[in-house]
């Protein structure tokens, strides 16, 4: 049999909890509107959204596609913004490809897009992973995350008031060599662009280490690390960047397959550092999807299915909820992405 015929079914007596509202109403603070693989929210009524926003309980959503350009921007912030201004927030981003035209120039261009962007109505600033991994100057030159010569772009988002929320890097294992011994490997032989060995691309833990150099040299600025921070591999890491940096925070986003095989070690960290996460899927709007987030913070739940697929789609295996308690549920649900993003929403 080959390895894509396997689906075993586990056999284990569990409870199921169904969660179909959150214990606090919810920010999601990372997500799309018009994703590759979803859904464009675009060609679809709004009132549609809406109502599934309504129905999951989420009060307010941060839509970060404008980072893929200023067109897409425009276009977001007239459809979801303008037309329900309470409800949701668009991210502007950087435009990479201008560095061949603009040259040594490059970053203080850039910046004044940012303000461009947020005169225009953009609420923060999303950066995608291509940085540090494919993005090059005029000379061809791979650009490190770490670059002082980008400081403007982050001095001038901290002086306009921008959250910058950053996704650097990727899972682990899509810097692992792709043999028998990579745990994502099903995955990885899917979207075979998706792996980054080293080399060509520099090692992950150079990209991590250049981000966390980053962020602290920047101190005025507000970054929240994607995914959580971008290593949830390692909590005991990103614990060290928060606690380094009183100006980073992280969002739970497309993680729950990384905590929930470490519920132990997830439960403490969430608690501990309970005032610097924001809740986030990365998934598009999906009742389901937002059902089985709740279901994980908030039961205790054993070995279940982190994704709304027949199998789990990241790695082969389940996960355990982390039974949170109610004030860190509110935190990481509402009130940290409301003083982040500052919001005017009242819970209750």
């Amino acid at each position: 049999m080959e390895l894509s015929a396997f689906k075993p079914r586990s056999r284990l007596v569990t409870k199921t909890t169904a969660v179909l509202k959150p214990r606090f109403p919810v920010v999601d603070a990372h997500n799309h509107l018009t994703c590759l693989n979803g859904r464009d929210w675009l060609q679809s009524p709004l009132e549609e959204l809406l109502d599934l926003l309504d129905e999951a309980g989420v009060v307010h959503y941060i839509d970060l596609d404008g980072g893929w350009g200023e067109d897409l921007l425009h276009r977001h912030l007239d459809y979801f913004k303008a037309r329900s201004p309470g409800r949701f927030q668009v991210f502007g981003g950087v435009d990479w490809s201008k560095w061949d035209e603009k040259g040594n120039g490059f970053s203080e261009w850039a910046a004044r897009r940012l303000q461009a962007q947020k005169e225009a109505g953009a609420q923060g600033l999303k950066v995608w992973k291509n940085l540090g991994l494919h993005v090059k100057d005029h000379t061809g030159k791979l650009v490190r995350v770490d670059e002082e010569r980008l400081d403007p772009i982050w001095q001038t988002a901290g002086e306009l008031g921008l959250p910058v929320l950053i996704h650097i890097a990727d899972p682990v294992a899509f810097f692992d060599t792709l043999d028998a011994n990579n745990e994502r490997w099903e995955e990885l032989a899917d979207h075979p662009d998706w792996s980054f060995p080293s080399p060509p691309f520099p090692p992950l833990m150079e990209i991590l280490d250049g981000f966390f150099r980053m962020v602290k040299r920047n101190p005025h600025t507000i970054f929240i690390g994607a995914h959580v921070g971008c290593y949830a591999e390692n909590l005991e890491w990103v614990g060290r960047m928060l606690d380094a940096c009183p100006n980073f925070h992280i969002d739970i986003s497309a993680r729950l397959g990384e905590l929930g095989r470490q519920p132990y070690s997830a439960r403490r960290f969430l608690i501990e550092h309970q005032d610097r996460v924001v809740f986030g899927t990365d998934n598009n709007p999906s009742l389901d999807l937002y059902r089985l987030h709740y279901r994980f913070l908030e039961t205790d739940d054993e070995y279940f299915n982190y994704s709304t697929t027949d199998l789990p789609n990241q790695g082969r295996w389940y996960v355990n909820g982390l039974h949170l308690p109610d004030p860190v549920l509110q935190k990481l649900y509402h009130d940290n992405a409301a003083r982040i993003f500052k919001l005017d929403l009242k819970v209750g």
